[in-house]
């Protein structure tokens, strides 16, 4: 892969990792599969070890997914709530327990667990009484749930002396005065399936699988609820200071003494085999438990091992988690929808005769994109393989050739939109193809207005449903129409009254004190998410200078590569979005990140100054110290350049360009004693030797 591929599939995936653990996390409707997700991870981490240059802190292969929710108060975590590692194939498994024998070099024993598919928590005991329960919010700090934890049946509110024990003075009890245990909250098959009749008959969406259901649950605001909704709790893992155990199922039954609810399906395994008919075992039995489980936990068993090994940032290296396999179905492939999305990208979804898999029926699944139907070879009316991994969305993964029939036809990918007709277009380095008409292709303008209105952008009160009926009745077009419409208008939608009318209208009031960086991202920008929407708002400061960048100036932006910044300035190049922007300000939108920092002198009034490399501030800090002291912002080295200031690990292209244009390069401590003269920068100037005029720019990269 080209390095410039590399970049821009690193950031894709960035982006969809981040929305996938959002909606895993935090809105409980997951979109991919755990296997999805788990190769779309690795396939990351691959891409960050070949090329570390784009590494960066806040990946998803560095950091745990949130479920943190503003409405829940939150506490750090005493020890850090990390991930496991997960794998789908028995040798990834026998080469973490030779990386744990290497790094033990002593003989040890393995706890194998079933791994309960559920929202993990983390419970504190106080003097043998619960005292907090905390979700795992971002690994380091949790929400706190005890409230509805504490209407859970199976978890106790004390602790429970074991038969046999004898309370002293000295040892009024068997269990450490404080101590965390952690676990996971799951929702039984049977108490799933009556919440979802239940939701159904209420005609409300139903849940998408447990796991799911016990997420929502759990973060429910009225605890009450939570006492209904059967939810159950294993716990596995204890933790504290100076606990009196010697290994991992000592603890556990420790605690299973102490009345707290541990699962009896485990075992102490002492090599692979062992452990591989643990696995084998339960990857056929799983299907008569009355819990969804989706895969084994293998864990060192001896604690001081477990120890010795440690943790990397998200992992801990003395555990690790198989994955069951999917379970898969054969069925027939009826037809095949080709759908578009608000980017305008088109996507084949195959219709099904109706199949049961993983207790639910399925009849529609993705196929992706052109590129998949043809690495399937798949034809109409032939018997596919379907999954659903993680009991979420089904997925097309292979066809029965002996049973494709004569009369199977061949799918050909349309060569035009199916809503608009536009003739699509498909780039080189891009699977999908594309609907460029994303100023006339209705599909595309409701996807735009759905994603304006969405949480992560200006959090507007309203749905798929409600933006159709704006649409079909020309009501709204574009973004800034939204903030035109009237009560009137409103009460023309089918089933709207005065109070849901007045409720959109308030959350349109309220969406005008949503950021910047959030309202740039609400514009649907192709390839700008969350993150990269923040680093523009961030470095320009304000929307006029956003529009006005060049591909250059854009290209200043830290994680903004070729491909993001050409997409930008293409959009703000088109006058019907510089429209749309101008009637979102008059509406009262925020289009700046705040006050501008105040001026500290006229030092570098006028000037260019290109910076390069590291110093011993940010980028963003380092920008924000050149305007207060009179800079300007551009893109690129030229012969109006005043200086290039390089830092550690400057581009070698710059200072070479430096150089042939005859500029001065500076370091950080030349540049600092020239500000620091707060206007001795022209005199400063002329003892370097650099030649000036006013009017000139300042080039940050």
């Amino acid at each position: 892969m080209e390095k410039a591929q590399a970049y821009i599939r690193i950031h894709e995936l960035r982006e969809i990792l981040n929305e996938a653990n959002r909606l895993y996390y935090v809105e409980n409707s997951p979109t991919l599969s755990d296997y999805e997700f788990d190769m779309l991870l690795k396939e990351l981490d691959g891409l960050e070890k070949e090329y570390p240059e784009y590494i960066s802190a806040d990946s998803p292969t560095r950091r745990v997914g949130s479920d943190l929710k503003k409405e829940f108060e939150q506490y750090p975590h005493r020890y850090p709530m990390l991930s496991l590692g997960n794998t789908y194939d028995i040798s990834e498994v026998q080469l973490f327990a030779d990386r744990a024998s290497k790094g033990i070099g002593n003989s040890f024993t393995y706890s194998c667990e079933l791994k309960f598919d559920g929202t993990a928590i983390c419970l504190t005991y106080r003097n043998g009484k619960l005292f907090r329960a905390l979700t795992r919010g971002d690994g380091s700090v949790g929400d706190d749930v005890t409230r509805n934890v504490r209407q859970i049946s199976n978890i106790p509110q004390s602790l429970t002396l074991p038969a046999g024990f004898i309370p002293t003075s000295d040892i009024p009890a068997p269990w450490p005065q404080e101590f965390e245990i952690r676990g996971e909250i799951y929702m039984p098959w049977a108490a799933f399936d009556r919440l979802n009749d239940e939701r159904i008959e209420e005609e409300e969406q139903p849940f998408a699988n447990p796991r799911n259901a016990a997420s929502g649950s759990l973060k429910l605001i009225d605890s009450r609820m939570v006492a209904n909704r059967g939810l159950e709790c294993t716990l596995y893992h204890m933790l504290g200071e100076n606990l009196p155990f010697s290994t991992h199922d000592q603890a556990l039954k420790a605690a299973e003494d102490w009345g707290l609810p541990v699962s009896d399906k485990r075992r102490i395994c002492r090599d692979i085999e062992e452990i591989e008919d643990f696995i084998n075992h339960w990857d056929i039995e799983r299907k008569n438990l009355p819990y969804a489980t989706d895969g084994i936990v293998i864990k060192v068993n001896e604690l001081p091992y477990q120890e010795e090994l440690g943790y990397t940032s998200k992992f801990p290296r003395w555990a690790v988690a198989y994955k069951f396999k999917a379970e898969q179905a054969l069925t027939k492939l009826i037809s095949i929808d080709y759908q578009v999305g608000r980017t305008g990208a088109v996507t084949p979804v195959a219709n099904l005769e109706p199949v049961q898999l993983s207790g639910t029926v399925v009849k529609r699944a993705s196929l992706h994109n052109a590129d998949q139907m043809e690495q399937l070879d798949i034809r109409i009316g032939d018997y596919v393989y379907v999954e659903k991994g993680g009991e979420i969305i089904p997925k097309i993964t292979g066809v029965e050739l002996s049973q494709r029939t004569a009369d199977a036809t061949l799918p050909r990918f349309p060569e035009f939109c199916p809503d608009c007709g536009t003739a699509l277009i498909k780039d080189e380095e891009e699977a999908k193809s594309f609907c460029p008409n994303q100023t006339g292709c209705p599909t595309q303008i409701k996807g735009r207005l759905v994603h304006f209105l969405s949480r992560k952008a200006m959090n507007v009160i309203a749905g798929d449903a409600t933006v159709e009926q704006l649409f079909n009745k020309a009501l709204v077009w574009n973004v800034a129409d939204f903030y035109d419409l009237k009560t009137e208008h409103l009460l023309m939608l089918d089933g709207w009254k005065d109070r849901s009318a007045g409720r959109f209208i308030k959350s349109l009031q309220e969406s005008r004190k949503v950021e910047f960086d959030r309202v740039l991202y609400a514009l649907g920008i192709r390839y700008v998410g969350e993150a990269t929407a923040r680093s523009i708002a961030r470095h320009f400061g304000n929307i006029d200078a956003v529009m006005d960048a060049s591909v250059e100036d854009l290209l200043t932006v830290d994680d903004v590569g070729q491909v993001i910044a050409e997409s930008v300035h293409d959009f703000f190049t088109e006058e019907s979005n510089r429209e749309i922007v101008s009637r979102l300000k008059a509406a009262g939108l925020k289009f700046d990140m705040g006050e501008t920092p105040q001026k500290l002198s006229d030092g570098l009034e006028g000037k260019t100054i290109v910076i390069s490399g590291n110093f011993s501030i940010s980028r963003d800090e380092m920008k924000a110290l050149i305007a207060a002291h009179g800079g300007k912002n551009s893109g690129s080295i030229s012969g109006k350049t005043a200086f290039l200031l390089a830092g550690e690990k400057a581009g070698p292209e710059k200072l070479k360009k430096a150089d042939s244009l005859g500029i001065r390069v500076l370091s950080e401590e030349e540049f600092m004693d020239i500000i620091g003269g707060s206007g001795e920068a022209e005199s400063a100037d002329s003892e370097n030797g650099i030649h000036t005029s006013k009017g000139v720019q300042l080039s940050l990269f």
